[in-house]
């Protein structure tokens, strides 16, 4: 294995974290630290010999900061390579001295951008020049150079040095290349979509012309995602997986676990599921998730009874769930939910009682969850990704037309607009079945929507008499309605729009059931 031996290094970094220690290493084992501004201060405060990197170019730091290391001394001595004749003969006319290793982290642009009302100057500032030129110069030529983007790998490389007598092998060089260049990548691509999001009237207030809105869907999709966790496998133990994250804290994806096993990756996307159906509503909500679909859901004045009323949808597809909860989880619906084998559990916080009544589970995973309501999804399709607006949309009850001769009662409209809400997160073709704010039978997947009818209804452990049924999309034949009204279904809701909508309204009225159509549809594939 090849060693080459780091005899300079420059450093200027934003995040100091474990900075000086570092340093103090590489000084110790009569490493020459070069260094600017902030950074400079660090080392020398911590009593450490610092060299200016203007003493090292010669020329001074200049535009508030904007122009310190961008110099041929800097690159130079960074770039030539060292078992190049001419490459040392130039360096050696120009009096630039080798620099063997550079340790860079970057302005904090992605925590600068997530500022709430971030002034545009202050963002345009947070984007740095010099250190992705010297991270990229440094991984460009990680033959003799090493380039350090992050803190933790200050401990191994310190260690790997003390025992090769000051030397990095080439293997430890192409691993941290290969970081830095993911590392600059990703800088670059938030960077890129931060803009793409800037209204053309910000860019005014910065003194700056004014530009049309960006498309909608920009022509070069770039995602700026960080890997959070390798997980132990994917859907299946034959298949790798990890977790990824926009960098935000909020959703699924930025969840804080309390207790339990490792996630997996089925967790993962009922916990997602989970936390998306009771945000749709204000009322204290759970959800019981059963393969992305929800076994139950329900709304009551209390998380206990809510959790109670959707355990009663179908207790046995229950066991082995994962529940999302909208409120704080108490000790009192913990002790009830503690009587089923739950997987995980979702929700923004739990009580100290709830905290010491699951930590007798010890495998159960507790998770704090911020929400985060995302502007777009995406789904990856062989050969690329299909990207479309998130379904926010809502239904307002002045937005809703009754279609039928029967008018629905107000109770029977209240459990038509709950219903609605957690179709929208029922896989296509769904009909729900729900009475009171609590769900009563739920079709999901199916290939059409009778059976869907059929099987919310053979589904359910409840009374269906006097509930009611929404369907994500319309009912292409009278079949469906009619199944729905045979299940005891007194009041329907569903988007209308089908060619036969008349055929179906007329089924509807001469069944007696009060029909609403929502003119939106929720299909969830």
């Amino acid at each position: 294995m090849e060693y080459k031996q780091v005899k300079r290094a420059l450093l200027s970094v934003t995040d100091k974290t474990g900075l000086v220690d570092f340093s103090r290493q590489l000084s110790g084992m009569n490493v020459e630290l070069v260094s600017t501004g902030g950074t400079a201060r660090t080392l020398r405060e911590a009593g450490l010999a610092v060299r200016d990197v203007s003493d090292l170019t010669g020329f001074p730091e200049m535009l508030e900061g904007r122009v310190k290391t961008l110099h041929p001394k800097v690159h130079g001595g960074i770039l030539h390579r060292r078992g190049s004749e001419e490459h040392r003969a130039a360096v050696a006319a120009q009096g630039i001295e080798p620099i063997d290793m550079v340790v860079v982290n970057l302005y904090a642009f992605e925590e600068t951008a997530r500022k709430p009302g971030v002034a545009f100057g202050e963002l345009v500032e947070n984007i740095d020049i010099g250190g992705p030129s010297m991270v990229r110069s440094a991984a460009k030529n990680f033959e003799d150079v090493a380039v350090v983007t992050a803190a933790a790998d200050y401990e191994a490389l310190a260690a790997e040095m003390q025992a090769h007598q000051g030397a990095l092998s080439l293997e430890t060089r192409w691993r941290l290349a290969r970081q830095a260049f993911t590392l600059t990548a990703s800088y670059d691509s938030a960077i890129a979509v931060t803009f793409s999001k800037i209204a053309a009237e910000r860019q005014h207030d910065a003194g700056l012309e004014p530009v049309e809105e960006a498309a909608h869907f920009p022509s070069t999709l770039l995602l700026a995602y960080s890997k959070t966790a390798d997980l132990r496998y994917g859907e299946n133990p034959h298949q790798g997986a990890a977790l990824y994250a926009d960098g935000s804290g909020g959703g699924i994806a930025g969840a804080k676990q309390l207790q339990g096993k490792e996630l997996s990756y089925n967790n993962l996307v009922d916990l997602d599921a989970a936390w998306e159906l009771v945000q749709e509503f204000e009322q204290p909500a759970v959800a019981i998730i059963k393969h992305s679909n929800p076994s139950g859901a329900a709304i009551a004045s209390s998380v206990l009874e809510a959790y109670q009323k959707a355990l009663a949808t179908d207790p046995v597809s229950a066991f082995g769930s994962v529940i999302g909860v909208n409120r704080e989880v108490d000790e009192a619906a913990a002790e009830e939910i503690t009587k089923l084998f739950v997987e995980a559990i979702g929700a923004p916080s739990f009580s100290e009682g709830a905290r010491a009544k699951f930590s007798a589970k010890k495998n159960l995973r507790l998770l704090t969850v911020k929400h985060a309501p995302a502007a777009k999804s995406v789904k990856q399709i062989s050969g690329g990704l299909l990207l479309q607006d998130a379904d926010t949309e809502g239904v307002p009850a002045a937005g809703l037309t009754v279609v039928t001769v029967r008018q629905p009662s107000p109770e029977e409209m209240e459990s038509l607009l709950f219903a609605w809400r957690v179709a929208k997160h029922v896989k296509s073709n769904a009909i729900v079945y729900a009475r009171g704010g609590q769900t009563i039978g739920v079709g999901a997947g199916q290939m059409s929507r009778v059976d869907a009818a059929k099987f919310g209804a053979m589904k359910a452990v409840l009374p269906l008499a006097n509930s009611v049924a929404a369907s994500d999309a319309f009912f292409p034949f009278s079949d469906g309605l009619e199944a729905v009204a045979a299940a005891g279904a007194t009041a329907v809701i569903q988007p209308g729009g089908s060619v036969r909508d008349q055929e179906v309204i007329e089924a509807a009225n001469r069944l007696g059931v009060a029909m609403v159509f929502t003119g939106t549809r929720h299909f969830r594939h």
